[in-house]
């Protein structure tokens, strides 16, 4: 299943959420442009990666198991897309001087970022308020929220020498029963993002930060939390792209401060440029 086919809607940039599943952006789109993707092993990270480079761009894949950064930057470069480049990291035990390391090598090496996607989280297990462990606490605000400032802080001065940069995070709705650090982390990380939207819309300076909550998706999170669930039943994370590719270019203009939200979509969902 594909959602209706509605090219005029691309040309409007307040398309709704539901036209933006289907949005393909233009050949070579990205070409030229840098974007570093948190989470890029497995999920959505992975989804994204590859569809940012299909598109032209220069994708650093961050993530804390290198096998796996390994497995996309092969399917990158199998694909005949431009050469990805692997940025191996713990984002539980890394400090705010190993991402400005990283912020230092992306400029040296690949000349400057011109997009961030904030994906990478993790949610150890659902918890009752009353028996949270204090260690694991820390460690789960540490990966979802504080990690999150740290690599937006050592980003922005990267992002505001480029022409048409923009933040882009993977929300989650999670503000409920049991969900614990994860839930407040992720509270936390949609006022962050709310903040830097604030700050960076101004002319001089603006750089472009929505949000995008995906709904559950066939995804190893999803599986390990859900180990009931049956997995088929879910979209894949190659579905929701659209909304990644829109927000992450030139398109999207001024859009900017956006929540993004989809609830449970068909397990049979494809996003239109699969078959193109």
């Amino acid at each position: 299943m594909s959602f209706p086919d509605n090219p005029k809607a691309f040309e409007d940039k307040h398309m709704n959420d539901q036209e933006l599943l289907n949005y393909v952006p233009a050949d070579d789109l990205f070409k030229n442009r840098v974007i570093l993707v948190t989470g890029a092993g497995s999920g959505i990270g992975r989804a994204i990666s590859l569809a940012f480079a299909r598109f032209g761009a220069t994708v650093v894949l961050l993530g804390k198991t290198l096998k796996k950064l390994e497995e996309v930057y092969d399917e990158i470069e199998d694909a005949g897309y431009p050469e990805p480049a692997i940025y191996p990291l713990n984002m539980e035990g890394a400090n705010a001087k190993d991402y400005h390391d990283m912020a230092a090598t992306i400029k040296d090496k690949l000349g400057g970022l011109d997009g961030l996607v904030l994906n990478a989280a993790w949610l150890p297990a659902f918890i009752p308020f009353k028996d949270y462990d204090v260690e694991l606490w820390s460690k789960t605000i540490t990966v979802n929220l504080h990690a999150n400032f740290l690599i937006t802080q050592a980003c922005l001065p990267l992002l505001s020498e480029a022409d048409d940069p923009a933040i882009v995070a993977s929300a989650h709705a999670s503000r409920k029963a049991y969900n614990g650090a994860f839930g407040i982390a992720k509270a936390g990380l949609d006022a962050m993002m709310d903040i830097l939207a604030d700050e960076y819309d101004i002319d001089d300076n603006f750089i472009r930060i929505n949000s995008i909550d995906t709904g559950p998706l066939r995804t190893q999170m999803r599986k390990r939390n859900f180990p009931g669930e049956d997995m088929d039943s879910l979209a894949r994370p190659e579905a929701l792209v659209g909304p990644y590719l829109y927000f992450m270019g030139p398109d999207a203009g001024k859009r900017t401060a956006e929540k993004i939200s989809y609830e449970r979509l068909p397990a049979d969902v494809r996003w239109p440029g699969e078959d193109a």
